[in-house]
């Protein structure tokens, strides 16, 4: 590369080379568009009157006016374009209850075997489940615990007991001892 020198005086004198042009212009198109445009923005100053800070204050407000007031306008649009569209459609039909055997109000009713007694007034329950398999079809079997609140101290390790749901009595404590089906023996 050669260097032009910056006197306009002398750039008359001496004949421009060819490839100092082509070399300017190769470095700018090489650049990222990113970086182009910082440069571009930093080369670009608008000069404006210095302002105080209570007219930019001002006009900051002004600002979040005008924005506040575009987006009430938006929402009350956006309101009506709602309304429109669920008087247009049809009535939504009452949803199926997920569990429609069990009514509102209906405490659940499980029944299982006792493994534990040891503490007082509380049984451990083991509640055996057969399921079948949504996709395959096989009947999945599986078992869950659940305490229960036995006031009398009667059922024994071995029980079958019906126990039903209550509020809670203690921190794992939410069932009942209704009555002991079979006792063990």
């Amino acid at each position: 590369m050669t260097e032009q020198p910056e006197n306009t005086e002398e750039t008359e004198e001496t004949p421009p080379q060819p490839e100092a042009p082509a070399a300017e212009v190769q470095p700018a198109e090489a650049l990222p568009p990113k970086e182009r445009r910082r440069r571009e923005r930093s080369t670009h100053t608008e000069a404006r009157p210095q302002r105080s800070p209570e007219e930019r204050q001002g006009d900051r407000l002004e600002e979040r006016r005008s924005k506040a007031a575009r987006r009430r306008a938006y929402r009350t649009k956006a309101k009506a374009r709602r309304a429109e569209r669920r008087a247009a459609a049809p009535a939504p039909e009452e949803a199926p209850a997920l569990h429609p055997d069990v009514p509102k109000g209906r405490r659940k009713v499980r029944q299982g075997v006792v493994v534990s007694n040891r503490a007082d007034k509380s049984i451990t329950v083991r509640i055996d489940m057969a399921r079948r398999h949504r996709m395959y079809g096989k009947v999945v079997r599986s078992s869950g615990t659940l305490h229960a609140h036995d006031e009398r101290n009667e059922a024994s390790i071995g029980d079958t007991v019906s126990v039903i749901e209550s509020r809670p009595l203690s921190r794992t404590k939410r069932w009942r001892l209704v009555e002991i089906l079979e006792r063990a023996r």
